[in-house]
């Protein structure tokens, strides 16, 4: 793996920083049952309204409202703060990056690599990909951050902007960038799932963290920590699911998987390392720039997958292509933390 200087490793828990073998683990269990199991997989297909796969939805619950907790919504009065740090941040996750995925997905799914993929999967793969990049992390941001040393009233504050916006631009996004690519949006879909994952998750977790946070600090935290396994079981099992359904098109064909990777790889880069020179051109310090790098790249992997399944279903190039993101998420996003953490003497000269 990648060597990390900041003294903060220990924040990273031991899951997090092994997500890579543990998603290895979930194609290999979920590839397998697949193919012993694989009425029970349909089964669990069908439990569904409006294409929203209710067991799905159930667990990215559990995954997403553990993370939501953590976010304070008034964290948003630190903005004028930060005003540089953030505008660059916001530029990057909603202007720079879902359109630049967009763009790497044309080149690559549907021109470079298009011989080499299912004809009839290119504008699902297209679709994945351009979910996974409209949605900006709000979970591992705060592992990232910490690693490269970064200010965590900043952090806190860029997360909760990036939710807020969430709530009513990832629709319309989305339904714009896949209108762009010529896919066709299932409109109902699409608002039931960002009803499902984002709105409600959101609001259940604002209250539960209000009424424990009442109670006590103690009390919060206990909860937090009661909940994270279960946080964690959640994103496993709904691996081993998406794997299950496509475990026969995974085994037909694996170099699916490191075709996928090369656009989100290469976007990952173009922008932390944007979004880390724009901070620089703007006197921007650098426990700021950091984890705007670091915000600016990464995805919220969980409603990708979620609503990739919901649109297009488990065994959909686009649920694989959300879920090569988790994949490459943990090894890609520590190399730009050793790239940030590297080049603090660069970034502060002159």
């Amino acid at each position: 793996m990648y060597q990390i200087t900041q003294p903060n490793q220990s924040a990273i828990t031991s899951f997090e920083r092994h997500l890579t073998w543990w998603v290895l683990a979930c194609i290999v269990v979920g590839v397998t049952l697949g193919q012993f199991f694989p009425h029970f997989f349909q089964s669990v297909g069908d439990v569904k309204i409006v294409e929203v796969n209710l067991v799905v939805a159930g667990l990215i619950w559990l995954m997403i409202i553990p993370m939501l907790l953590k976010i304070d919504f008034s964290a948003m009065k630190e903005v004028l703060a930060h005003s540089k740090g953030i505008g660059v941040t916001l530029f990057i996750n909603w202007v720079v990056k879902p359109f630049s995925m967009a763009l790497l997905a044309w080149v690559f799914i549907r021109h470079l690599f298009v011989d080499y993929l299912p004809v009839d999967q290119i504008d699902s793969y297209i679709a994945g990909l351009i979910l996974l990049a409209a949605a900006p992390c709000t979970a591992m941001v705060f592992v990232w951050s910490n690693l490269c040393g970064g200010e965590p009233k900043f952090t806190l504050s860029q997360v909760a902007i990036n939710d807020a916006i969430m709530l009513f631009a990832f629709a319309p996004l989305v339904a714009l960038l896949l209108g762009l690519s010529s896919i066709t949006v299932p409109w109902n879909t699409l608002f039931l799932s960002v009803l499902l994952f984002i709105v409600v998750p959101v609001i259940i977790s604002q209250i539960l963290r209000k009424v424990l946070i009442l109670k006590s600090q103690q009390a919060f935290d206990s909860v937090l920590k009661k909940l994270h396994p279960y946080s964690l079981f959640a994103l496993l099992a709904t691996l081993v699911l998406l794997f299950g359904f496509q475990g026969q098109q995974i085994l037909a064909q694996p170099i699916i998987i490191a075709l996928l990777a090369v656009p989100i790889t290469i976007q990952v880069y173009f922008n932390s390392m944007l979004a880390y020179w724009l901070n620089k051109k703007l006197k921007v310090a650098h426990c700021v720039a950091g984890p705007s790098a670091l915000i600016g790249a990464s995805n919220f992997f969980e409603l990708a997958v979620a609503t990739a399944i919901a649109l297009f279903g488990f065994n959909s190039g686009a649920a694989l292509a959300t879920v090569v993101g988790v994949l490459i998420e943990v090894p890609v996003m520590l190399s730009v933390v050793a790239i940030v953490n590297k080049s603090r003497g660069w970034y502060e000269s002159g």
